[in-house]
């Protein structure tokens, strides 16, 4: 998950140890360092995070994504073929599959998959191979998707900018340390959605993890939108908001981290229209959501603040998953929101990996009352 200004002090802390090559050398590289005789401690160390301070990126440019799920077949018979389950958490969001091999996929069912993952928001896949794969293997399998985010300030493992890590060890200081400033480590965001063209069908798998704690939970942000009143989704129809990675980009800079591509601020639709389904979300979050354009600042804080917190404390609408080892969790970044949760203090790694493929630019489609989709 892309660290907000926020959850940055939880997915992303400086490591333990750090080898920062000496001023006059070129390139500049920070690495996490975790080793006890000669052996690192993580199960896959060629995945711990590094900062290549060489690295500095232009501008994302522009291009037309294409959704294989627009044309994909709905009774998923090529994604899951008879000895598969697939099991709903919640009746509107979040789904967990068995029996099946993502990396093996045809293109007919990773068409099928991102109708899945737009219909049922989070799946979580069990017993994947994805982090055993060569990690060119993996990009090449997430590609499909759209391509591939760099994050600008996030760890990646060396050589692979377009993975994006979350590592951190369950040390019981950090935790001190970070709860001391707020009652709760939840921190709802989607991913960087002041980029232009934010991610789309998203992937997260796990290198390691405590035995019990750092569940990852998901919110529902089309069942949000909709249990809004007729005449507030009304009025949220036309408005935009201002997305910023500024914040995330300086935060960075303060504790000494490296910013590969300088942060922008984009205007987005308050209310987006995913491509596949035809549904409306909401498209708002605490992580990067700054400020309603055309409102009073008082005004926008105020509507700011009632949205957010109507996601935040959806229960019926939010989905929970508990990582086991092997397990990829899809989503679609661009109808849910995600927090996880810092909650154990075992000293356990809790490390995993990220794929993200860039989606369209986010927009919106007129207003319709719900009674009238209905008869239509």
């Amino acid at each position: 998950m892309a660290p907000s200004v926020a959850e940055a002090r939880v997915e992303t802390v400086v490591p333990i140890k750090t080898n920062l090559a000496a001023a006059d050398d070129k390139p500049k590289v920070r690495r996490a360092i975790d080793e006890e005789g000669g052996q690192s401690t993580a199960s896959y160390p060629h995945y711990l995070p590094t900062w290549d301070y060489s690295q500095k990126y232009p501008p994302l440019e522009p291009f037309t994504h294409i959704d294989h799920g627009k044309d994909a077949d709905p009774s998923f018979k090529d994604l899951l073929p008879e000895g598969s389950t697939i099991q709903k958490l919640t009746p509107t969001i979040g789904s967990e599959v068995t029996g099946i091999q993502l990396s093996k996929l045809t293109p007919t069912a990773k068409d099928q998959l991102a109708l899945l993952i737009a219909q049922r928001k989070v799946v979580a896949f069990r017993n994947q191979d994805l982090a055993d794969l060569p990690i060119q293997d993996a990009l090449d399998f997430g590609v499909y998707f759209g391509p591939h985010h760099i994050h600008p300030v996030s760890g990646a493992p060396e050589g692979y900018p377009e993975i994006q890590l979350v590592h951190r060890t369950g040390n019981v200081w950090e935790t001190d340390e970070y709860i001391s400033s707020k009652n709760s480590s939840v921190s709802w965001h989607s991913d960087v959605t002041y980029e232009k063209q934010p991610p789309g069908t998203t992937f997260l798998y796990l290198l390691d993890g405590p035995e019990v704690g750092g569940d990852t939970l998901f919110a529902d942000q089309v069942e949000a939108y909709r249990r809004l009143s007729p005449a507030l989704q009304e009025r949220l129809h036309g408005l935009k908001a201002v997305h910023s990675g500024v914040e995330q980009a300086e935060f960075s800079r303060q504790r000494g981290g490296h910013v590969r591509r300088e942060p922008i601020e984009t205007e987005h639709p308050v209310v987006r229209t995913h491509p596949v389904t035809g549904e409306k979300a909401l498209f708002v979050n605490s992580g990067f959501t700054r400020r309603i354009v055309g409102l009073k600042r008082e005004e926008s804080d105020a509507l700011l603040s009632f949205l957010l917190a109507h996601i935040s404390r959806g229960i019926d609408y939010q989905a929970r998953i508990k990582w086991a080892p092997k397990t990829v969790v899809v989503w679609d970044n661009r109808v849910t929101a995600h927090s996880a949760t810092l909650d154990w203090t075992t000293g356990e790694r809790r490390h995993l990996g990220r794929i993200t493929p860039q989606a369209e630019r986010p927009y919106e489609t007129p207003y319709v009352p719900e009674d009238r989709k209905r008869q239509a």
